[in-house]
């Protein structure tokens, strides 16, 4: 599933492809991707418009067009933004193409197609679509971190995955961060003491700036993420075997003996 580093990957691919350049043509070839505009309403909207910068706000990517409307781009379990020219073939899960000036193209591909595209006219519409979203994991300070979790009785993997708490975390990187903590994701996000919630706050910069930099959350060997799937998982820090379970619907892997649950 495509979490904040993936989104932040595919911020730089729109940019490196797509800024400045203007959109020749809006080739909507799924428009179930599509959702409240029509794909007659998007070309209209879109074709002839300049891309901006692209933002990146928890797992939503918002192309900007100028004084325009603003695409706003979410990509589910199975979402990807691709860059090439309109000559590469046409793979079988590309839903949505954007020709820009250039001979390039930036293509929304999604297998699953379990969310999408939006348009948002104005500012107004960003903030509609973006309501009751919570901080940006990469941009929210320590205190409104801590403030978050220890006004929250769930359990702690689940808050750190909730958007309505904090945007931009997902299942891996959720296990990630608790791994490297060394905090169980089955304990009360407030039961957490001060100093467990400074640890956790310091563990999740340090994972999302090494994530981002690797465009996805890195099945490396150091890491919890390069073993989770392993026939016979063990723990890369102690060699413990590593448990599994269900939590809202989401595998959790952990290490019982680097992550005890205190309770």
């Amino acid at each position: 599933m495509p979490e904040l580093p993936d989104v932040e990957g595919f911020r730089e691919v729109l940019e490196s492809c797509a800024k400045g350049r203007v959109i020749r043509r809006v080739e909507v070839r799924d428009a179930g991707v599509l959702h409240g505009v029509s794909a007659r309403r998007l070309r209209e909207a879109l074709e002839g418009r300049r891309f901006g910068r692209p933002e990146r706000r928890g797992k939503w990517l918002l192309a900007r067009t100028g004084d325009g409307p603003t695409l706003m781009l979410h990509f589910g379990m199975t979402g990807r933004l691709v860059c090439g020219s309109p000559d590469d073939r046409i793979e079988a899960h590309d839903r949505v193409l954007f020709t820009v000036d250039g001979d390039r193209q930036v293509r929304y591909r999604d297998q699953r197609k379990l969310r999408g595209l939006w348009l948002a006219d104005d500012e107004s519409g960003v903030v509609r679509l973006l309501d009751g979203q919570g901080p940006d994991a990469l941009a929210v300070d320590r205190d409104d971190f801590e403030a978050a979790l220890a006004s929250r009785r769930g359990r702690v993997k689940t808050v750190l995955t909730d958007q309505s708490v904090l945007a931009g975390l997902g299942n891996l990187l959720a296990d990630e961060i608790l791994w490297r903590a060394g905090l169980s994701p089955m304990g009360r996000a407030n039961d957490l003491t001060e100093p467990e919630r400074r640890r956790l706050y310091t563990q999740m910069r340090r994972t999302l700036r090494s994530a981002v930099t690797a465009g996805c959350v890195p099945p490396r060997d150091s890491w919890l993420t390069g073993h989770r799937d392993d026939p016979d998982p063990a723990c890369p820090r102690c060699g413990t075997h590593l448990r599994r379970s269900r939590m809202a619907s989401r595998t959790t892997v952990w290490c019982p003996h680097c992550q005890p649950d205190g309770s």
